[in-house]
């Protein structure tokens, strides 16, 4: 240690050190407002972090960083800056339900604790507050969540460690539920003549005809409008915006492309003279401005004897995806396409941009005439490529 004295007059104190052969000077402090007595005891500081392998400069440094978080350690506050970082990347339904999860599940019990103070069997105490109602998944989410904000915590100098890999184990396992689907050949044929013997309103008669045969997400089907179909070229086109994915997606993806069948065409051709007229394709009695509930197809289907354990709305898409790849042979990476899912090329690409219209042209043809087959009870051969 030493004191260093410039041309101006000022002293301030200088302690020279060794880290892998290279030299180094941690400043200690400016002479008379720190005293020799002060100067040591800072240099014995530094000369203990050296001991246990520490860089008593880098150690500064990071405490400076640290430093530069005025807005404070709480639970509270870092859980609202990280979600404010990643908001504007999420879907708007999914920024809301993350914001619900914080302010009804960990903000009430964690949101006013000092990160660094909360112990994991505080962590796990909430969560599971959320178990006992239930909520297996609900629970599942808020640990995800609640790791990345422990992450986004280390990242910032605001905790040390990461506890929530402490409650690997603790939580209730939740299982994904898959969406009921019938993938067999007579049950489905049996299915499909259920609803085109079904009874109801022309609207949700055609939403519950073309639910099979386009296999499209509930929201993307029932939202339509009579814009996005153009029935002379037998085309379906949902902007970006309607579609599932992130932020940038629905602002800037592309639309996506859905060839219809002719039986689809002249499903849509007889209800344009019942809706035609307005905006929806499938309006609400209340608000012809408003599509149908998802409830709508749901309710019919259980009137017809299909309950949420048999077949559902959504597993029409499970169905198709089965079935095509499995009865009809055709190419998974055409049946993706046609369901809108991102998958990864033989490039290793992040996303495969291919959209395999004129595949899926001819195959959604098929399908329809796949599913008329079943309907009548014909034997159905597969069709296998030449």
């Amino acid at each position: 240690m030493y004191l260093q004295v410039s041309p101006a007059g000022s002293k301030r104190w200088f302690l020279k050190y060794r880290i892998a052969g290279v030299e180094k000077q941690l400043a200690l402090g400016s002479y008379p407002t720190v005293s020799l007595t002060a100067a040591r005891r800072a240099r014995d500081v530094a000369k203990l972090q050296k001991s246990e392998g520490l860089d008593p400069v880098q150690v500064r440094k990071i405490e400076k960083l640290k430093a530069v978080n005025p807005t404070g350690d709480t639970f509270r506050v870092v859980a609202w800056e990280w979600y404010d970082k990643q908001a504007p990347q999420w879907s708007e339904a999914h920024a809301e339900r993350s914001k619900r999860q914080f302010e009804r599940d960990l903000l009430p019990w964690l949101g006013d604790r000092r990160m660094k103070e909360i112990e994991p069997v505080e962590l796990l105490a909430t969560l599971r507050k959320v178990e006992e109602r239930g909520a297996v998944e609900t629970a599942d989410r808020g640990l995800m969540l609640a790791r990345q904000v422990w992450r986004y915590g280390v990242a910032t100098g605001r905790v040390q460690r990461d506890i929530t890999a402490d409650l690997k184990g603790a939580l209730t396992p939740y299982r994904g539920k898959h969406f009921a689907a019938i993938t067999d050949p007579v049950k489905l044929g049996e299915l499909i003549r259920a609803i085109r013997a079904y009874k109801g309103g022309p609207i949700v008669r055609a939403a519950l005809q073309l639910a099979p045969m386009l296999f499209q997400r509930p929201g993307e089907l029932r939202g339509a409008a009579w814009t996005e179909i153009d029935l002379d070229a037998a085309l379906w086109t949902i902007p970006a915006a309607r579609m599932k994915r992130g932020k940038d997606g629905k602002e800037n993806g592309d639309p996506h492309l859905v060839p219809l069948p002719r039986q689809a065409v002249a499903i849509l051709r007889g209800l344009h003279g019942y809706t035609g007229h307005g905006v929806m394709v499938f309006p609400g009695e209340r608000s012809h401005e408003r599509p149908i509930s998802e409830n709508s197809v749901r309710t019919a289907l259980i009137t017809m004897g299909y309950t949420s354990e048999s077949q559902t709305w959504h597993g029409f898409r499970a169905t198709a995806r089965t079935m095509l790849a499995e009865r009809l042979e055709f190419d998974p990476l055409v049946i993706e396409a046609q369901l809108a899912h991102a998958v990864k090329d033989a490039n290793g690409r992040a996303y495969n941009r291919t959209t395999y219209l004129a595949q899926r042209t001819v195959m959604m043809q098929h399908w329809a005439d796949f599913l008329d087959k079943l309907a009548t009870g014909a034997e159905v051969i597969p069709l296998r490529a030449a």
